[in-house]
């Protein structure tokens, strides 16, 4: 009798697990599905983006070394540079003066929080391959690192890759 009813238990817990293994994709893909990325600050336009819509943006593809794990990768996403454009962000010749005194913070969700230099995503002046990425290795990112994240690949350490993007906002400095 005890064995009858340590096998029921057993597989009552069994059943539980299985539920809410088998949720966790689900559970993702809704994540990825509401996930929005905001850029604001100081653009024109104000812009939230979604996951659908930034699969319909222009796309980049970028084969990377993760110097964490030594091994290659492949991310595609958007260049930070296209959603700059969308949200109304001087650039090219546009970009001079007062106006290269801008940055951008990229905000995680966690918190964390890099700045970049306008100059350093514009493509009129260095060749900036900066992209908010959205798939790595054909794959939607994993929870851990998505829906969103940073990619800069020509920085030597990717201290500046923000994992689980939330936000970008457009500071210009102040005039002294």
């Amino acid at each position: 009798m005890k064995s009858r009813t340590a096998l029921a238990v057993f597989f009552v817990l069994l059943a539980q697990v299985v539920s809410e293994l088998s949720a966790l994709p689900r559970a993702h893909a809704q994540t990825t599905a509401g996930a929005t990325l905001k850029i604001g600050g100081d653009v024109s336009q104000p812009l939230v983006v979604s996951a659908d819509d930034l699969k319909q943006m222009p796309r980049k593809t970028l084969s990377v070394l993760n110097p964490h794990d030594k091994k290659n990768e492949v991310y595609e996403g958007v260049l930070v540079e296209e959603l700059l454009k969308r949200a109304g962000v001087p650039q090219g010749e546009k970009l001079r003066g007062a106006a290269l005194a801008t940055y951008l913070i990229f905000e995680a969700d966690d918190g964390y929080r890099v700045v970049f230099s306008i100059a350093e995503l514009d493509s009129g002046i260095t060749d900036s391959e900066v992209i908010v990425a959205d798939t790595v290795d054909g794959r939607a990112l994993p929870a851990k690192i998505g829906p969103f994240r940073l990619v800069a690949p020509k920085e030597k350490r990717p201290a500046r890759w923000v994992r689980m993007l939330k936000s970008i906002t457009v500071v210009r400095a102040a005039n002294p």
